[in-house]
């Protein structure tokens, strides 16, 4: 497998049907990515380490939650994201640098993680080339050049792609935040 590439839909719909060879490549496949979105998310190498080990075994144990194959890589951000999050105020918490007070509320978790799911959903409903695009260069921080490479295609048709997807993302964040009471 292509190190640069996330896993195919076919081998992650294999996976989400629960075949054990699919679901043991995919967290193959999945984990040089998990560890880079750590490295570059938790503040220090060990945190960063164990993130990704966390978000491996979430991968492994829950991938038939996983709504849409195409979301995987904003999903694997997400765990990863809130696993670096969790690990730095743990960490200040118990140097005293972050008051008890500062740990968010369970109202404020839960407006969190919907939040969260409104835009992988978002993402998710993009079409297939604006996703990837999207998940590109936003998700994965590819370059431009790097990203219209990859797909191959002219930088200034990724250009256009991303921007209709941005587009997209943000119309529906204001549609769902109307939704939420937000």
């Amino acid at each position: 497998m292509d190190r640069t590439t996330w896993p195919g839909e076919a081998l992650i719909a294999a996976a989400q049907d629960g075949d054990s060879r699919a679901i043991t490549a995919l967290v193959s496949g999945s984990h040089p990515h998990v560890r880079r979105f750590a490295h570059s998310l938790c503040t220090t190498p060990q945190d960063a380490e164990d993130a990704a080990q966390e978000a491996l075994i979430i991968l492994y144990r829950k991938i038939g939650m996983l709504r849409a194959t195409g979301a995987l890589a904003a999903w694997m951000f997400r765990i990863v994201r809130n696993e670096c999050v969790r690990r730095a105020k743990l960490a200040m918490r118990h140097r005293g640098q972050l008051p008890d007070r500062a740990v968010p509320s369970a109202e404020e978790e839960a407006l969190q993680l919907l939040e969260a799911g409104i835009v992988a959903d978002a993402i998710a409903a993009l079409p297939a080339d604006q996703r990837r695009v999207l998940i590109m260069r936003d998700v994965q921080g590819y370059s431009g050049r790097m990203t219209a490479d990859a797909l191959g295609i002219s930088t200034a048709a990724m250009k256009s792609r991303l921007h209709r997807a941005r587009a997209a993302v943000q119309a529906e964040l204001a549609h769902s935040g109307g939704r939420h009471g937000r």
